[in-house]
């Protein structure tokens, strides 16, 4: 399966559940722990170029969480021992 094909399953899984919860965040409006597995998990998607098309309310969510400041400065890219071929 890989990589690729592992996080292809859990990603149409946590779209279908999203679609059934999601505010502006993964459960209403609030953010919630389960934002703060997403981001992660949504990095290292984009990381190992998983195709995230088919899942507009996980991109959607995450787009709206990677706006807030927490979220930002937090980030694998902005730490001080990020690897170099690692940053934005």
């Amino acid at each position: 399966m890989g990589v690729r094909g592992g996080a292809l399953d859990i990603h149409e899984g946590l779209e279908k559940l999203l679609v059934k919860t999601a505010g502006k965040y993964s459960v209403g409006d609030e953010v919630t722990l389960a934002d703060l597995c997403l981001v992660p998990q949504m990095y290292n998607a984009v990381r190992f170029k998983v195709d995230l098309t088919p899942f507009p309310t996980i991109n959607r969510v995450t787009a709206a969480l990677k706006e807030l400041r927490v979220f930002q400065v937090s980030a694998p890219s902005e730490q001080p021992d990020c690897p170099p071929d690692l940053k934005n």
